[in-house]
């Protein structure tokens, strides 16, 4: 519920983040600005989703990697609610297929944990402003990638068992193919990703936002 008693012409801004200390510093650094207040917190995608339709915020803050609900989730259940949300992303990876996940689910602005200090009151602003800001790390990847061929559904569960841990054998079991199968399915993998081995199949796909771990 909003506060009658608070001041009016602030950017009202809901801060989505599971790391209490990044939490913490980024209302912090908010609550220091003349023209902005935060009005809520959440440690995931539900408790974040719940505070949106509680709260109705200017704009909301929203880590993409969280427990439970992720980011890109709450972000489409967030626009379903007010097509008009304004979500910014905070992120540790400057990956290109999770920055698109965001950007089409409805994320008016996405923006680097490391850059927070000295960027994100600048693109809350912008953003608040009907702006939408990308850090420019995540434009360069999106562009560099643009061309290339994305990684199927298929691809992504087969890489996923893969940072787990799984032989192709248990993979082949698990998905009721044969080892030969989830082998060339590797091998595509391997070309899309420009890599040459499972470990590095693995570092390239959570480095873009393909899987998370």
């Amino acid at each position: 519920m909003d506060d009658p008693s608070a001041p009016t012409g602030l950017i009202r801004i809901l801060v989505a983040d599971d790391h209490p200390m990044l939490r913490d510093g980024i209302v912090g650094l908010i609550d220091r600005q003349a023209d902005m207040q935060v009005v809520g917190e959440a440690a995931d995608g539900v408790q974040a989703l719940e505070a949106f339709a509680a709260l109705r915020p200017d704009l909301t803050l929203m880590d993409i990697q969280m427990p439970g609900m992720d980011g890109v989730a709450a972000i489409e259940r967030i626009r379903g609610l007010d097509p008009r949300a304004a979500v910014i992303v905070l992120t540790t990876y400057p990956g290109d297929t999770l920055a698109l996940r965001a950007l089409r689910a409805g994320a008016s602005g996405y923006l680097l944990k490391n850059c927070i200090r000295k960027e994100l009151l600048e693109t809350i602003r912008n953003v608040h402003a009907g702006r939408r800001v990308l850090a420019p790390e995540i434009a360069q990847e999106i562009a560099l990638h643009a061309l290339e061929e994305p990684l199927t559904d298929r691809e992504r569960v087969i890489l996923l068992q893969v940072a787990e841990g799984r032989a192709n054998k248990e993979i082949a079991r698990r998905m009721s193919v044969s080892p030969d199968t989830i082998k060339a399915c590797l091998k595509t993998i391997y070309l899309k990703l420009d890599v040459g081995d499972r470990t590095q199949a693995v570092v390239a796909a959570v480095r873009r936002g393909y899987i998370g771990l």
